[in-house]
């Protein structure tokens, strides 16, 4: 099993769906629910999660194809999308295409279920989540690249599902500033996988480069 390549997987889903942002995020949204409620959204959220996560695994290549996009400019783009969410995690802000517009955010509490949307789409499962799940599994190359791609999924997965479970204690020994450190920490390094992805990508679309 490709141990390197599991290890950068879950760091990766871990900056770019860090939890100790999104709980917040949901302990505000499901503050007035019952506790039938908030385990109900909860449970949405988690499925979807999971549901997209294996999608953009299972099918993202189809996907890329069915539209004639080859890999290396996929990864460029979803480079770039990382690097945008890395620098705003870095000035401590958050990027709308996870946290939603000023004017989204102001439907999100009268949506039917908040675990689908938005704390499943986009908060969690974001364009940057899903460049980043299709981009790596472009690396899984071979059995050990395959066991160590699903073993960093899943096992993020079930950390996530974890993580997100214990919300309202987590939330209740989180800080300002423990959530401000967090977010810069993981925008460095959400920032330098980007890079490597760009670098990346840069190889394949200029092969001359590598000469």
């Amino acid at each position: 099993m490709d141990i390197t390549l599991t290890a950068k997987l879950f760091a990766a889903l871990f900056a770019i769906m860090n939890p100790l942002s999104t709980i917040p995020v949901f302990l505000a949204l499901t503050g007035d629910l019952t506790p039938a409620q908030r385990r109900s959204a909860l449970i949405a959220m988690i499925v979807t999660v999971t549901a997209g996560a294996l999608i953009c695994a299972l099918a993202g290549q189809a996907l890329l194809s069915m539209f004639g996009i080859d890999v290396p400019h996929f990864r460029l783009a979803g480079g770039l999308i990382v690097l945008l969410i890395a620098l705003s995690m870095l000035s401590g802000d958050d990027h709308s295409s996870h946290q939603g517009t000023e004017a989204e955010q102001q439907h999100f509490e009268t949506v039917a279920n908040v675990g689908v949307y938005p704390l499943g789409l986009p908060i969690a499962m974001g364009p940057g989540t899903m460049a980043t799940l299709i981009v790596f599994a472009q690396e899984a190359q071979g059995a050990e690249g395959l066991a160590g791609y699903y073993a960093g999924l899943i096992g993020y997965l079930v950390f996530f599902a974890a993580a997100m479970a214990l919300a309202p204690v987590i939330g209740s020994k989180l800080s300002p500033t423990a959530l401000s450190i967090s977010k810069r920490l993981m925008g460095i390094v959400l920032a330098a996988i980007a890079m490597e992805m760009i670098t990346g990508a840069l190889g394949g679309v200029f092969p001359g480069w590598l000469k």
